[in-house]
């Protein structure tokens, strides 16, 4: 069975700045059978939105910006959050990304924020970095 998760806007961020990294791993591994990934329309917005903000930065275009998201919204699973359950987080910013985790059973939200994710352990939801992620997959040793 695979694993769910739900990929935090810091990892897709990082994957797309350096193709060196466990981000730029998991990210060429979301059309694999691995793990399943989990989307809402917010988390595709904020996507898009820092994104584009750093595009210069990232050294992408809006438009393949928009081509890699929409490579995403194709291969994973579109959720609705039909529960709210803020606060929850000390950034409530990022309460989104956890009612994602919670709606679509998600095993592990992947960032590398863990302490902005403190809340989720009631919720049973694991927070884990790439790396630790690639490693129970079995794509790090």
């Amino acid at each position: 069975m695979k694993v769910s998760i739900v990929i935090d806007t810091c990892v897709f961020i990082s994957a797309l700045r350096s193709k060196n990294g466990a981000s730029y791993k998991l990210l060429s591994l979301i059309d694999s059978s691995k793990f399943k990934f989990n989307l809402s329309v917010p988390l595709v917005l904020e996507y898009e939105a820092v994104a584009k903000r750093m595009s210069r930065a990232i050294g992408l275009t809006y438009q393949d910006i928009d081509d890699v998201i929409d490579f995403m919204c194709t291969i994973g699973k579109h959720r609705k959050v039909h529960f709210l359950w803020r606060p929850n987080l000390k950034d409530p910013n990022d309460d989104f990304v956890l009612e994602l985790a919670v709606e679509s059973e998600s095993k592990y939200i992947v960032t590398y924020n863990i302490r902005d994710f403190l809340g989720a352990k009631k919720f049973k939801v694991k927070v884990i970095t790439p790396q630790e992620l690639l490693r129970i997959i079995g794509e790090l040793s």
